[in-house]
C-alpha cells in the first residue's frame, strides 16, 4: 500500500479537497489507480443531520451515506465514485471502538487514544485501500494542523508511516503564503509556523502546496524551502483560479507528477491529460451566455448547492455556453418585486433541494413564473415537491394544497410523508438515501433526454408525491414521466411547456467534467432555445 496525505495549515477553506483531487487526477492521467479517503474530525457520524450554513452541501454517495462535499469534488476530479468507508469521521471511529470494547475484544485491556484509536483509523485506511485495490490511497485531513481534533488522526498517520517505510508513503502540506502590506508583499511566516506544528508531532512534510492569490516569486520558494527544509522544486505554488479544474494542470505545470512518482516509487509514465485539457479549452472559449436563477434557502453559502454549481460547470465545458448563475434567497422573493422582474428575465430557473417551511412560498412564486412565462424549470428533490404544490394550487385551484412538511394538517396533502417513515424517531442517515433504480416512461421528455427508460440516480428525502392527485395532473398536463420499481412517483413534466420537469432524485450528484449529466444538458439546451425567443419582460431591470 502507498499513501498520500494532504494535510492544511494557517486557516480552513484553503482548497485541501481541490489539492487532494487534482493529485489524484495526476497520477491517474499516468495509469495509476488511486482512491482517497476523507478524514473529518468532528464527532458527527457523517454530515446527514448538520446545517449547510455551518458545514456547506450534503454529498449523497451510492451506498446511501451522507458525507462531506469534498468527497463530491473527489468523485467528480477521479470520475469513479466512492462509499462510505471513504468518509472517516471521529463520531465512526470513536463508535467503532466503543463497540469493540463493549464486546469485549480488547481483552479486558484499558482502551486508550494509542493504541486502540489510533490502530482502528489506520485499520480503516487499509481496509479501503484493500477493497478498493488501488496503488495509491489519497487521504485528506480536515481541519488545521494543531487542531486537537486532529491530533489522532495525524498520530495514526504518522505511526502508519513509520509501518509502511520509505517510498510507501508522503506528506503534502497545503498552507497559506498571504500578500500584504502596500508593495504586495508575499508573507512567508504563516507557512513557517504551520510546517513546525506538523513537525512537533512527527511529521515532516515532503511538499508544500502554497496557496495564495498570485504566483510565488523564485525567492520566496527559496525562503520557503529553507526554512521549512524541504527541497527547493517541492514548494509548489497555486493560485488562485477561475474554475477548479484547473489546478492539476497548474500542479502539473509545477512538476508535481514527476515528484510524486519519486516520492512514492511510482513508474513515472507520460500523462494524458487530453481529455481535460479539452473540457477546459471549451469552457473557455464559451459564447453565448444565458442566465439561470437559482432559487432556494442556503443561498448565501454557496457551497450549500455546490454540486448543482459544479453541473452547469460541467456543461459549459461540454456545451461551450456561457453559464451566468443568479442566487436568490427563496425568503426575499414575496417581499421584492425587483427579484420577481429578475426571476423573469431569467432563461431558466433552478428550485434544488431543501428542508422545513422556511421560504416555500418564494420558491412557488419563482416556480409559477417558470411554469406561466414557458421559462425552462428544473425542480430537483424539494423544488420537485413544491412544483407539484404550485401545480395544484394555481393550477388546478386546490387553495388548501401543500406538503405535510410544511403543514401536517392540511386537507389536501399533495406531499405526504413516505409511509416507511412515519414510525422513526432519529434523524441520522434514515431518509430514503443513495442510489435507487428509476423506469422511465416511453415516450416522455424524460426518456427522450436520458435516451433510455432504466436507470440509477442517488436520493435524499422523506416525503413523496401523493398518488391519489396523479389522476387530476395528468388531465392537466403534468404527467408522471418517472417511477420506482414499486410505482412511487419520482418525475413529472409538464406537457404544454418547453421544459418543465421535476424530479425527485439528485441528477447533480452524477455530473463529472467529461460527462456532464443529462438533465443539466438539456436544461441548458432549452435555455439556450428559450434565449432566442424575445422576452415579455425585457423592459424589465437586467439580471442583478
Amino acid at each position: 500500500m502507498k499513501v498520500l496525505v494532504v494535510s492544511g495549515g494557517v486557516i480552513s477553506g484553503l482548497g485541501k479537497g481541490i489539492t487532494t483531487s487534482s493529485l489524484g487526477r495526476l497520477l491517474k492521467a499516468r495509469g495509476i489507480s488511486v482512491t482517497i479517503v476523507k478524514i473529518d474530525p468532528y464527532l458527527n457520524v457523517d454530515a446527514g443531520t448538520m446545517n449547510p450554513y455551518q458545514h456547506g452541501e450534503v454529498f449523497v454517495l451510492d451506498d446511501g451515506t451522507e458525507a462531506d462535499l469534498d468527497l463530491g469534488n473527489y468523485e467528480r476530479f477521479l470520475g469513479q465514485s466512492l462509499s462510505g468507508s471513504h468518509n472517516l469521521t471521529t463520531g465512526k471511529i470513536y463508535r467503532s471502538v466503543i463497540e469493540k470494547e463493549r464486546r469485549g475484544d480488547y481483552l479486558g485491556n484499558t482502551v486508550q487514544i494509542i493504541p486502540h484509536v489510533t490502530g482502528e483509523i489506520k485499520r480503516s485506511i487499509r481496509e479501503v485501500a484493500e477493497a478498493a485495490g488501488a496503488e495509491v490511497v489519497l487521504v485528506e485531513v480536515g481541519g488545521t494542523v494543531g487542531d486537537i481534533e486532529s491530533m489522532p488522526f495525524l498520530e495514526a498517520l504518522r505511526e502508519l508511516s513509520y509501518e509502511l517505510g520509505e517510498g510507501h508513503m508522503a506528506f503534502v502540506h497545503t498552507t497559506l503564503v498571504p500578500v500584504v502590506g502596500p508593495v504586495g508583499e508575499a508573507k512567508t511566516k504563516p507557512t513557517q509556523h504551520s510546517v513546525r506544528e506538523l513537525r512537533a508531532i512527527g511529521i515532516r512534510p515532503n511538499l508544500i502546496v502554497a496557496r495564495g492569490p498570485a504566483p510565488l516569486t523564485a525567492d520566496i520558494k527559496a525562503k520557503i524551502s529553507l526554512f521549512c527544509d524541504v527541497p527547493p522544486e517541492a514548494v509548489v505554488s497555486v493560485p488562485d483560479q477561475s474554475i477548479i479544474y484547473e489546478v492539476p494542470l497548474v500542479l502539473e505545470a509545477e512538476g508535481v507528477g514527476p515528484l510524486l512518482a519519486r516520492l512514492l516509487n511510482l513508474p513515472d509514465r507520460p500523462p494524458d491529460h487530453s481529455s481535460w485539457k479539452e473540457y477546459l479549452a471549451t469552457y473557455r472559449r464559451a459564447e453565448t451566455p444565458i442566465d439561470v436563477a437559482v432559487v432556494g434557502k442556503y443561498t448565501e453559502l454557496r457551497d450549500a448547492y455546490l454540486s448543482h454549481a459544479e453541473a452547469f460547470h460541467h456543461c459549459q465545458g461540454r456545451l461551450g455556453v456561457g453559464i451566468r448563475l443568479h442566487w436568490y434567497d427563496s425568503e426575499d422573493i414575496p417581499r421584492n418585486p425587483a427579484i420577481v422582474a429578475r426571476i423573469e428575465q431569467a432563461d431558466a430557473v433552478l428550485v434544488p433541494g431543501g428542508f422545513g417551511a422556511r421560504g416555500v412560498e418564494g420558491k412557488m412564486r419563482a416556480i409559477a413564473l417558470a411554469r406561466t412565462a414557458k421559462i425552462p424549470y428544473l425542480g430537483v428533490c424539494y423544488g420537485f415537491q413544491m412544483a407539484a404544490v404550485e401545480f395544484a394550487r394555481n393550477a388546478l385551484g386546490v387553495a388548501a394544497a401543500n406538503t405535510t412538511e410544511v403543514d401536517p394538517a392540511t386537507p389536501e396533502p399533495v406531499v405526504s410523508l413516505l409511509e416507511e417513515q412515519k414510525e422513526l424517531s432519529e434523524l441520522g442517515g434514515t431518509m430514503r438515501l443513495g442510489a435507487q433504480r428509476v423506469l422511465l416512461t416511453p415516450g416522455s421528455k424524460l426518456a427522450e433526454i436520458y435516451g433510455k427508460t432504466d436507470l440509477w440516480e442517488r436520493h435524499r428525502h422523506r416525503y413523496e408525491i401523493n398518488p391519489k392527485y396523479l389522476d387530476r395532473f395528468a388531465a392537466a398536463g403534468f404527467t408522471v414521466s418517472a417511477r420506482t420499481v414499486d410505482g412511487r412517483v419520482e418525475a413529472l413534466e409538464l406537457a404544454d411547456h418547453p421544459f418543465f420537469v421535476g424530479v425527485q432524485y439528485h441528477p447533480e450528484f452524477l455530473s463529472r467534467p467529461e460527462a456532464p449529466h443529462p438533465l443539466y444538458l438539456a436544461l441548458v439546451q432549452a435555455a439556450l432555445a428559450h434565449k432566442e425567443v424575445p422576452s415579455p419582460a425585457a423592459a424589465s431591470p437586467a439580471l442583478a
